[in-house]
């Protein structure tokens, strides 16, 4: 674009057509009167033209204020002052208004050469397009609220799992405002109608994933239904929960004080900007209204079209946009510019839809560098990471656990040379955090520890985006409770802050500054944007791993070897090049399975129902899960089921395998039961236990067939250590 520099961006920011048919109602009547100058009074007879005519074409166009008219047609070019005034105002950069007449800033005129004016009439049309394209939706808005208020109060009447109703708020709602071409897959779409019973409130967010992944906390767009489905709102407003946290007197304070703020960043033309929502009088009703920033109520018997809903549903979009990128701005760039540093090359944010394409260039990565992996190997390790950030790779030695971890990683643009990728080996003499974190010498300064480095690396603002991997080689060479379980308790604080994740402090300020690294303000955690792996030989020169462990990680196993992989040997092939992709590639999206319940209900409950019947057989033998093991499968099988990477049973299989197994150790009686019992589950098999406990091998012959072939072979093998050498464990290889 050749415009000057004052003209091309006028349009960057749009909440209606207004600035952009000013401009060329402005045009026109410069190009007819052959003057620099014209009257204000034609230029609004030309702009009220424009929207009169669209209306009485039947095409779609922003309704006039609702208290000028209920359309264009009643308009009159005298009532159009308020109207055409914003625009105006937004272009005062480039426009000179009296009240009378109408111009170009002088500097700008002198640039107006004929090139520039018919690049600026085409640049004013494009936009324009571009927008009445955006609001030209098929989706039925005002269908999707009618069935929502029609059908709500007598759906509380009736039981709550898997009713359509919730399962229509749930997911195919969400579904249908995505492919709304304004909101698309770069927003994070959720309705709710409750978790276990039917809320009062039902809603219908739409969240920036880049300040907020949930409706606990941050600012996001919410329609609302009053309790008594009278009315529904259309509402800018700030998540209840983390700020309640604090008590109802404070919290209150925050959310007024946050809603004024936001109030003075962005203009919110055309919405109410005060607490006057009416949805209950009890309950979180109150707080809603509190937290509310900017609104527009529409009434269950008289809902607007849905050419209305969407030109409001767009012009609050583009207030919200507005806040996001003055958060990010003020937050991150004036940080940057503050330290002198540069823009580095943009990292790439992954949608869902690109997860799966990722994976397979990153296995396609590895294997051009000559690296095999069994079958879904790297969207186990990939769902392993985003699950939780602290992964186990098991097994013989030799059989590429570290390579994994730094092809993986490198495949993401985290390598040695950038310092996204380090690789700590752990030594047998270890027996406290001091040697990863560091320690005060004998005149009391601080001695940075190798993890302790990586950490200050990636908590600086410039590398809060990058992913940063940790691979802790031979991990169990020492006991890993007495050196690590600092690091476990922290990952266990992880809280949201802000639309990041953030745990409580693993060294404090106080510590830091008593080093040569610079004056720190703050302690230090573990960043969002940190992963650590732990590779692990088992062998007798090796410790074993507690449950406080083994609950915390995916262990994946490496012991199955194909040697008869060999590398494929191909001169023409093109070496394939690194993706430098953002962290949130790997970051979890919950950490609750509060966060993923509404969403993800019927999977939840399958998977849970599944875990409840193997914790009724663990059981028997006190090796028993708890709360975060479940949550940590249900996270697992949410993710796998997003980005559609496996099918549900081989993602079962993988977190049996990996979650539960490792847990089993032993030489009881009781062992052999739970073997046996778990071995039936997998496979599916109709035998009788106490049958199978004198002679389990008609088990072995159902392997080949069962529903969890993995977790079906390990235990088989578990069982015939427990047969040969009287004692059987996950780890003996």
């Amino acid at each position: 674009m050749s415009l000057p520099k004052v003209m091309s961006d006028i349009f960057k920011s749009k909440q209606k057509s207004y600035k952009m048919v000013l401009i060329l109602s402005l045009l026109d009547e410069l190009d007819k009167q052959h003057i620099s100058i014209v009257p204000l009074n034609d230029v609004k007879e030309r702009f009220l033209s424009f929207y009169q005519t669209r209306e009485m074409e039947g095409l779609i166009v922003e309704k006039p204020p609702e208290k000028l008219a209920m359309n264009w047609k009643q308009i009159t070019v005298g009532q159009l002052q308020p109207i055409i005034s914003t625009p105006i105002d937004a272009l005062s950069s480039i426009l000179i208004n009296d009240g009378e007449w109408i111009r170009f800033r002088p500097d700008v005129w002198e640039e107006m050469r004929s090139d520039v004016i018919h690049e600026l009439r085409d640049y004013a049309l494009k936009e324009l397009d571009d927008f009445y394209k955006k609001l030209a939706s098929p989706i039925p808005l005002s269908d999707i609220l009618s069935k929502i208020l029609s059908e709500y109060l007598t759906a509380k009447t009736q039981p709550f799992g898997k009713h359509t109703l919730g399962e229509f708020v749930r997911q195919i709602i969400p579904s249908q405002l995505r492919s709304v071409h304004f909101i698309g897959d770069q927003y994070k779409v959720q309705g709710s109608v409750g978790q276990g019973n039917w809320a009062d409130i039902p809603w219908i967010a739409i969240m920036d994933p880049r300040i907020t992944m949930t409706t606990q906390q941050g600012v996001y767009i919410v329609y609302l239904f009053s309790d008594d489905m009278s009315s529904v709102y259309l509402t800018l407003i700030q998540g209840v929960t983390e700020p309640l946290r604090e008590g109802k007197k404070s919290g209150y304070q925050y959310l007024r004080e946050k809603a004024k703020q936001i109030r003075e960043i962005i203009p919110l033309d055309g919405f109410k900007k005060d607490e006057s929502i009416h949805l209950t009088t009890k309950g979180i009703g109150e707080a809603y209204q509190v937290s509310t920033i900017a609104y527009r109520k529409y009434d269950s018997l008289d809902l607007p079209t849905d050419q209305e809903l969407l030109s409001d549903l767009h012009a609050l979009l583009v207030n919200y946009e507005a806040y996001v990128q003055s958060v990010i701005s003020n937050n991150e760039q004036n940080d940057l510019i503050e330290k002198g540093i540069d823009d580095e090359e943009e990292l790439i944010v992954m949608d869902d839809l690109s997860v799966r394409d990722q994976l397979t260039h990153i296995k396609a990565y590895i294997k051009q560098r000559g690296f095999s992996y069994p079958e879904y190997m790297i969207e186990n390790f990939y769902l392993s990471l985003k699950t939780k950030p602290f992964v186990i790779l098991a097994g013989i030695s030799g059989t590429g656990k570290t390579k994994l971890v730094k092809l993986f990683a490198e495949a993401l643009g985290a390598t040695d040379n950038n310092h996204q990728f380090t690789l700590i080996p752990v030594r047998p003499d270890w027996s406290d955090p001091s040697d990863l974190l560091g320690y005060k010498d004998l005149s009391g300064r601080f001695r940075v520890g190798k993890l302790t480095e990586v950490l200050l690396e990636a908590s600086k603002i410039e590398n809060c985006n990058k992913p940063y991997f940790i691979c802790l080689d031979e991990m169990n060479l020492a006991r890993v409770e007495h050196y690590f379980s600092d690091l476990l308790s922290v990952l266990e604080t992880q809280k949201w802050k802000e639309g990041q994740i953030v745990t409580d402090a693993i060294l404090s300020k106080d510590t830091l500054n008593t080093g040569d690294y610079g004056e720190f303000n703050d302690n230090v955690g573990i960043p969002d944007n940190v992963f650590l792996i732990g590779t692990v030989n088992m062998d007798e020169t090796t410790h074993p791993f507690s449950k406080k462990v083994l609950d915390r990680a995916n262990t994946i196993e490496f012991n199955y070897v194909q040697l008869e992989d060999y590398p494929i040997l191909d001169n023409n092939t093109k070496p394939m090049n690194s993706k430098k992709l953002a962290h949130t590639f790997l970051c979890s999206d919950y950490l609750q399975l509060q966060d993923a319940f509404a969403d993800y209900e019927d999977l939840v409950k399958r998977t849970t129902e599944k875990l409840v019947t193997i914790n009724n057989i663990l059981e028997e033998n006190h090796s028993h899960i708890g709360f975060r093991v479940r949550d940590a499968v249900c996270f697992y099988l949410i993710y796998n089921q997003r980005f559609g990477l496996m099918k549900e049973e081989y993602a079962f299989d993988f977190q049996l395998l990996q979650k539960i197994l490792p847990r089993i150790q032993g030489s009881s009686h009781t062992v052999r039961r739970v073997l046996i019992e778990l071995m039936l589950f997998c496979t599916g098999h109709k035998g009788d236990v106490e049958e199978l406990m004198n002679d389990p091998s008609e088990l072995y012959k159902t392997i080949l067939t069962a529903t969890y072939p993995q977790s079906a072979r390990k235990l088989a093998y578990m069982l015939r250590r427990l047969e040969e050498d009287g004692f059987t464990s996950f780890w003996l290889s």
